[in-house]
């Protein structure tokens, strides 16, 4: 094993990369905002909604996010903590961005899947549950808002009864939904962790660690029926087993707040803690591709026009072996020609930075990368073809035309980068022909989003 292997070995086994998933407004976007404030990778965290005093979320960074606060597009996120780097993708909630969500998926070793504490299991977080254990992806499972009145928390068994998946509490609430006094840890159960929550949740809550006896002075009834749960949880051997959550047979269940930041610390030291690190990748045709392979990378989602002020186009992707720097020159699998990776990227949100090296788990952003597509191989050394990716059922369809026929050429080119970005499908018929597609969207968000970029097209171009 050569030098450059032994490094890329060790340096994926401090990786983590996962993604946050979850229903629509289940606080998916909060809690990743919430996870890097914990991290200490910002110093304010933000709302979804921008109400009075809080600043937008870091990964919500199109206009249309900001205004209608829900996730339309993928997020990319690295940070620190505890000697890891974490690679957070923060995937779309909406069902009509599913593809998006997929293509994610297909990028991520783990998923923290959020549930709302009022509204249970709803039909996207079904959904969500079973692509992951579809891709073979372990999940982490985060009750949000137990700070709000919600269901009872041993009605988890709908997890179980619903996935084939057994729940098992890692930590457990002391109080019912919407009248929280604090969190179990199952590791620690001979103290109660207490809260304090910031003004809005900008700043990380106060977590103080109380004693049982002094628990049970403070919370009396409240305290005793959390530990006969908690007795009644270790009765059913419903405790955390690190093999059998690899394996896809049960999911570590964390409860708390995302907006007040309670339970947060603990689900990222879980993620540290019990998040598998990168490993071999199947191959198109069978057999694997090791960490420690040369360079190998999957190209899973593609976005134009992240900088406002120029029209740039970035390619993400996920290192999968091996160890990429920028400059190299790699193959493009799907049509066996070199490429040359001189602009590259590492994300926050928005926010990037020139990056020189990244290792398996990492996320790169290829800049003005014209030729990649969404699903591509790069790889250097051996050959190797990574699986496609899903593709949906459109729903909703217009047809598009130049508005000034004069520029057909440049209507053609742009109907061409919304087709390589998967922003919608795009249909060509023998009797319409290229200067009047048919753009094809899963939902009706989706055919918005592509709608708002009609609107704000650059004067010269006639980019739909």
């Amino acid at each position: 094993m050569s030098l450059d292997s032994r490094g890329a070995v060790a340096q994926a086994a401090r990786r983590r990369t996962f993604a946050v998933i979850s229903h629509p407004d289940a606080g998916k976007s909060t809690l990743t905002e919430a996870l890097a404030l914990h991290a200490h990778a910002i110093t304010r965290a933000g709302a979804v909604h921008g109400k009075t005093g809080r600043r937008r979320v870091a990964s919500d960074w199109m206009e249309m996010e900001k205004v209608r606060g829900i996730s339309v597009t993928a997020a990319a996120l690295q940070f620190a903590h505890r000697g890891c780097v974490l690679n957070l993708l923060d995937a779309p909630g909406h069902a009509d961005f599913s593809e998006d969500t997929y293509r994610v998926l297909a990028a991520v070793d783990c998923a923290v899947m959020l549930i709302d504490a009022a509204k249970g299991l709803e039909e996207q977080t079904r959904k969500l549950f079973d692509v992951c254990r579809h891709c073979g992806i372990p999940v982490i499972t985060f009750v949000n808002k137990w700070d709000r009145p919600g269901r009872e928390a041993l009605q988890l068994d709908a997890i179980e009864r619903e996935f084939r998946l057994s729940p098992t509490p890692v930590t457990w609430p002391v109080g019912d939904a919407g009248d929280l006094r604090g969190l179990i840890d199952v590791r620690t159960p001979e103290q109660m962790l207490r809260y304090t929550p910031a003004l809005g949740g900008a700043q990380e809550a106060v977590e103080e660690a109380i004693s049982a006896d002094r628990a049970a002075a403070e919370e009396g009834p409240m305290w005793d029926q959390a530990v006969e749960e908690l007795e009644l949880l270790r009765a059913a051997d419903a405790m955390h087993d690190q093999e059998a959550f690899l394996a896809g047979r049960t999911t570590p269940v964390f409860f708390g707040a995302a907006i007040s930041n309670i339970g947060v610390r603990l689900l990222l030291d879980a993620v540290v803690d019990h998040a598998p690190s990168p490993g071999p990748r199947e191959l198109v045709g069978g057999g694997t591709r090791p960490v420690d392979a040369p360079f190998a990378g999957l190209v899973f989602k593609v976005q134009a026009n992240m900088a406002p002020s120029h029209r740039d186009r970035i390619a993400f992707i996920r290192v999968c072996s091996g160890a990429f720097e920028r400059g190299m020159t790699v193959m493009r699998a799907a049509t066996g020609t070199p490429f040359a990776t001189k602009y590259a990227h590492s994300l926050f949100g928005q926010d990037r930075s020139t990056v020189d090296v990244a290792y398996p788990g990492d996320v790169v952003g290829l800049v003005n990368a014209h030729a990649l597509r969404v699903g591509d191989t790069l790889y250097a050394g051996q050959a190797a073809v990574f699986p496609p990716m899903p593709s949906f059922a459109p729903e909703h369809f217009a047809v598009a035309g130049p508005v000034d026929v004069s520029r057909s050429k440049q209507f053609r080119r742009s109907i061409a980068q919304l087709d390589e970005e998967g922003v919608v499908q795009v249909l060509v018929s023998e009797l319409r022909g290229e200067q009047a597609p048919v753009l094809a969207a899963v939902g009706r968000h989706q055919a918005d989003t592509l709608h708002k970029r009609n609107h704000r097209r650059h004067p010269d171009s006639d980019r739909p």
